[in-house]
């Protein structure tokens, strides 16, 4: 029997009204003001996005190419799919921009409609944008924003140093490149549908959640903590768009169309909300947060789906979402896909990541553990070898195998959650956050003394196979670091397989599993955080290999072209 044929038979055996016999006429239930306002934005979003444009088009040969390529960073970088498009971004920028700074001043030469157009070209190469839909006069909206991005480097304003470090020069540089990322992202995409949501789901988790002792918190700071769990949440979004959001909303208009007295004062607070970002986005409160939100982002990600069902006839949503049987049976068959996808996408993250993690070890094999082992006079036979390249791989196999989307039932309290969030008259659930939880101080410190040991115990009988193995020393340091990065991208996959759970129940296998691979994940996550900063792979593909890439893919378009001119003459 199908999992979806499950997920209908529970429905019909726990509502009132099984879903085959909808009443179309049935009365319309007054929906939450939250939900009304995201309907109205979502549809005045949808009718500003229709007008007519001259689109951007580049040379089919060429986008196959790109996207090829992309495949292989895709491997390499480790990254999210809705990361992807821009890291993209954040590479065409490095690319075009580094070879022109100078510290934190650029040299006046830099052509920035170039930039933009270059940009804009290389996402729809690579297949992150469609061939042919994206508007030329984008191009101009984007330069204007680099513009002011480029502005800020030229005349940053530090107030703790005299003379920047260097590594701070290069860092705030890198955060300023990112946010003009974020901000060209969302000009060529017009997330729509996404912005709305995470405002929705904002305005409501506000409105429910509840700090204790009251008053210990500033409305403002508690709004900025639920919206940036929301961001982690509902679209797992990094922490550089958060800030790029937070800067946004708190400069209004002016960050969006500046005068040159904004841009001034942009260059001297953005150096200063840099530097104090850490306490925002690691506030104290912040898992409280974040474990609150994670159980209602199934809500706004099926909503989110109904919303892309009716994106070409908007003027039934209205009459869809105040018809709650109707609704259900919709929300129920958006569940269903997404259970689906859900399946394939944990499959292509296990693949994806265990490559990541296989091609990074020849990396290191080659370019660090052999020269290092030559150094302390050891070598690798092709049993060592073998063991250094199989087992982190068969470790993330088992790992992987195990990880399983949830069971039939859990739609039935996944469709409770949603008539709850979406219409009033329902039993609203309220949540508090305590600034201060009361705990055992002997629990806690046996708890912290269980977690340590755990860890070390992990990582020492991991070292120690490879120790036995007659591996390099040096290498059974690499490979057991190689392991706990393996357990982080494992917990990765597992976090995405609750995605459509909507409480924090688990069952007693995943205790355990959580007691062995949550310690270990945590070094994996600290090591995945400074792979992703000195990726040596990504830095040779970008500087070594992209570069030349981009000079062979712009000569093939402009060939073609050519070509294609040619042949028209001959008439």
């Amino acid at each position: 029997m199908s999992d979806t044929h499950d997920h209908r038979e529970n429905i019909e055996a726990h509502t009132e009204t099984p879903i085959i016999a909808i009443d179309p006429n049935a009365p319309t239930r007054q929906l939450l003001p939250h939900i009304q306002k995201m309907l109205d934005d979502y549809l005045s979003g949808l009718e500003s996005a229709k007008r007519a444009v001259t689109p951007i088009h580049v040379d089919d040969i060429a986008l196959r190419i790109a996207k090829f390529y992309e495949m292989i960073r895709k491997v390499v970088d480790w990254k999210e799919d809705n990361a992807l498009r821009r890291s993209a971004i954040e590479r065409v920028l490095k690319r075009t921009l580094f070879p022109k700074l100078s510290k934190l001043t650029l040299n006046p030469d830099v052509d920035t409609y170039r930039v933009a157009y270059t940009v804009t070209a290389d996402l729809i190469r690579g297949g992150h944008l469609l061939n042919d839909e994206i508007p030329e006069e984008s191009v101009l909206i984007i330069e204007t924003a680099l513009k002011k991005y480029l502005y800020i480097l030229a005349h940053a304003t530090f107030t703790k140093f005299e003379q920047i470090p260097l590594k701070q020069q290069i860092n705030f540089a890198m955060f300023v490149i990112e946010l003009a990322s974020c901000e060209i992202e969302d000009i060529l995409t017009n997330p729509v549908k996404e912005r709305v949501l995470i405002e929705g789901m904002t305005t409501m988790m506000n409105d429910r959640i509840r700090i204790r002792p009251e008053g210990a918190m500033t409305d403002d700071e508690k709004k900025t903590q639920v919206y940036i769990a929301v961001c982690r949440t509902l679209f797992d979004l990094d922490d550089t768009f958060i800030m790029a959001q937070l800067i946004k909303f708190t400069y209004n208009k002016a960050w969006t169309t500046p005068t040159a007295q904004d841009l001034a004062i942009f260059a001297k607070d953005i150096p200063a909300l840099w530097e104090g970002s850490s306490h925002v986005l690691e506030h104290p409160l912040a898992r409280q947060f974040y474990a609150i939100c994670e159980r209602l982002d199934t809500v706004y990600m099926l909503i989110g789906d109904i919303f892309d069902t009716y994106k070409d006839k908007p003027e039934e949503l209205q009459k869809l979402l105040g018809n709650k049987e109707r609704y259900v049976e919709q929300i129920t068959v958006a569940y269903d896909k997404r259970y689906h996808s859900l399946k394939s996408r944990l499959t292509r993250l296990a693949i994806f990541s265990t490559l990541s993690v296989f091609l990074s070890n020849w990396a290191t094999f080659f370019i660090v553990e052999i020269p290092l082992a030559s150094i302390f006079y050891e070598g690798f036979n092709w049993f060592t070898a073998a063991i250094d390249f199989i087992v982190p791989t068969v470790v993330m196999a088992l790992l992987v195998s195990i990880i399983r989307a949830p069971g039939a039932e859990n739609i039935i309290s996944v469709l409770t959650a949603v008539t709850q969030s979406t219409y009033g008259g329902e039993k609203t659930m309220l949540y508090d956050v305590y600034l201060k939880k009361k705990r055992n101080k002997f629990f806690s410190l046996f708890a912290i003394v269980l977690y340590t040991f755990m860890m070390f115990g992990v990582l020492g009988g991991t070292g120690y196979v490879f120790y036995i193995a007659k591996l390099p020393i040096t290498s059974v340091i690499f490979d057991t670091f190689t392991i706990a990065l393996t357990f982080f991208a494992a917990v990765l996959i597992r976090n995405k397989s609750k995605e459509l759970t909507v409480d924090d129940s688990s069952s007693l296998f995943e205790f355990f599993m959580d007691m062995l691979s949550v310690p270990i994940a945590r070094v994996g996550s600290w090591l995945a955080a400074k792979w992703k900063e000195y990726n040596i792979v990504a830095i040779l593909l970008t500087f070594l290999v992209e570069t030349p890439m981009v000079v062979i893919l712009d000569f093939i378009e402009n060939w073609s072209q050519y070509i294609k001119e040619r042949r028209a003459d001959l008439h």
